[in-house]
């Protein structure tokens, strides 16, 4: 049933005249009776929720989630409301509302996290360039003028500039303005350059590869440097394609095996040679290459 009555003209053209509605509701304890009052009054402010819910439409939120976190605020403010103080509905109300829509885009909306006073900051110079774009036309206000009118430090003023930019992000995928041949963000990224693994690889084994025998360094240089296949290094060295194949088995095994310890135990210096680790499975091709080392 209607609960609105109204007595007089009132500033605001949706504000109904509910102070009696609201001291009753002061006085029911919990029930059928009260909810329905209380929802009534809801429905007597919704059109104020959002009337003040469009204030803020046209930034980054659709209209339909600002009325209902519109709505959201007034029930808090129709919850919390104590007709006691003498204050009107509308005095309360108004900035529960609002609070509670702005809390919505400080918390929500904001893609990349921005520190609450970065966030203030970007405001105040949002409305004062609005305020100086209407009485500079043709071009842009400047930062000392923004930190003027705004009475904000310059440094402040640029804060408040790059926060403008945080509040939404681009797509990866979206094409770069000005692109006509669909070059997106993504494009311009950089990838992941194995070179640089390759060149730590390359120094790393340096020294292990300096320290082995001039026919096993031969061995490698040919094989992985000139390509040359085991058969055709067994004819330029005189020596079976087998042998050839132990080499380098044994000492790619221990150069693999020197690198790893230098880079595991950075240590004093290694004593004696250890034993051959028999879980290898390379103990012959091992033998071989410090057996080939000894030849002359």
């Amino acid at each position: 049933m209607p609960i609105t009555v109204r007595t007089k003209q009132h500033p605001h053209d949706d504000a109904p005249d509910t102070a009696a509605a609201f001291e009753r509701l002061a006085t029911l304890p919990d029930g059928a009776e009260r909810q329905a009052l209380r929802d009534g009054l809801v429905q007597d402010w919704l059109p104020m929720a959002n009337r003040i819910a469009m204030r803020y439409r046209g930034r980054g939120e659709s209209v339909e989630d600002l009325a209902q976190v519109a709505a959201l605020g007034l029930v808090k403010a129709v919850d919390r409301y104590d007709p006691e103080r003498g204050n009107a509905f509308e005095s309360y109300a108004i900035p529960t509302i609002t609070g509670e829509i702005k809390r919505h885009f400080r918390d929500h909306m904001w893609v990349l996290h921005v520190p609450r006073r970065v966030q203030d900051l970007r405001n105040r110079v949002r409305a004062a360039a609005k305020e100086l774009s209407q009485t500079i036309p043709g071009r842009r206000p400047t930062v000392a003028e923004i930190a003027a009118q705004a009475q904000m430090t310059e440094d402040d003023v640029r804060a408040g500039f790059e926060a403008l930019d945080s509040f939404t992000a681009l797509s990866l995928d979206a094409e770069l303005p000005g692109s006509d041949d669909g070059y997106a963000l993504g494009d311009a990224l950089g990838e992941f350059d194995t070179g640089y693994d390759l060149v730590v690889d390359r120094e790393a084994v340096k020294p292990c590869i300096a320290a082995l025998p001039e026919r096993e360094r031969t061995i490698l240089y040919l094989r992985y440097f000139r390509g040359m296949t085991q058969g055709r290094i067994a004819q330029q060295l005189g020596i079976s394609q087998m042998h050839v194949s132990r080499l380098l088995s044994g000492c790619c095994a221990k150069v693999r095996e020197e690198a790893l310890a230098d880079h595991d135990d950075p240590g004093p210096g290694p004593g004696p040679d250890p034993a051959p680790n028999p879980g290898t499975g390379r103990d012959s091709g091992s033998g071989s290459g410090r057996e080939s080392g000894s030849r002359p």
